[in-house]
């Protein structure tokens, strides 16, 4: 994991950031700061005292949804994808710091070339299961793990289409790791980034060798760029 800066971006809220009050331990204050983020979810009172504010603090999920944006490599076609605009939506439990989210991200269409032909194809990217992680409650840093089937679509060569059919899609999702780079806030975002493995496509029709041979394989990388954190609206403070 890598450190951040700091568990209070300068943009935190002033209620957040109050002179003169004791230091304490960095997790209870980053578990403060991100109720302060999410005032409507932390539990107790505006008259409780400080100790039983704290444990409301962190006995409860604050949910934080960040716009999404980012690219990966294929490092079998050698061909770049721009990902987005999408969205992680998060809940984070302040007790443990486990964190799961839901991966939003629209197709992304890319090009590339195989023995000089041009070949485009749209990737859509299918979130299996939740997306689970933790987020360190002394330093901020996140890591996260997704898995996520690549259906292809919309195949051409020498723009000519190309059927792959409606089921042309990894045989198991692919396994991708990602953790926070320096930098990174839970407030403001920042960006994570990691390698994984493109599993081994099925039902393209006849198209499936030749998919085999290009795209499945290890080395791709992956960076996701998180901007402001937000509340969603149906949590947010009234």
């Amino acid at each position: 994991m890598r450190r951040t800066p700091s568990a209070f971006p300068a943009d935190a809220p002033t209620a957040c950031r109050r002179p003169g009050r004791p230091a304490r331990r960095a997790s209870v204050a980053v578990a403060l700061a991100l109720g302060c983020v999410a005032p409507a979810l932390v539990t107790g009172t505006a008259h409780a005292d400080t100790k039983q504010a704290d444990a409301g603090a962190a006995a409860t999920p604050v949910r934080l949804d960040y716009p999404l944006n980012g690219t990966t490599h294929l490092a079998g076609p050698g061909s770049d994808l721009t990902l987005g605009p999408g969205a992680l939506k998060t809940s984070t439990d302040l007790t443990t710091g486990e964190l799961t989210a839901q991966t939003q991200l629209p197709d992304a269409p890319g090009s590339f070339k195989a023995l000089g032909i041009p070949i485009t194809v749209t990737t859509e990217f299918i979130e299996e299961e939740p997306t689970t992680g933790t987020l360190d409650l002394k330093t901020g840093a996140v890591a996260t793990t997704s898995h996520l089937t690549l259906r292809l679509k919309n195949l051409k060569v020498a723009g000519i289409p190309t059927p792959v059919g409606p089921r042309c899609k990894t045989k198991a999702p692919a396994v991708i790791d990602l953790e926070s780079e320096e930098g990174f806030n839970v407030f403001a975002g920042g960006k994570l980034s990691g390698t994984y493995t493109i599993p081994k496509f099925e039902h393209c029709l006849l198209a499936t060798p030749v998919i085999n041979s290009m795209v499945p394989g290890e080395g791709n990388t992956l960076t996701l760029t998180l901007g402001k954190a937000a509340q969603p609206p149906a949590t947010a403070a009234r």
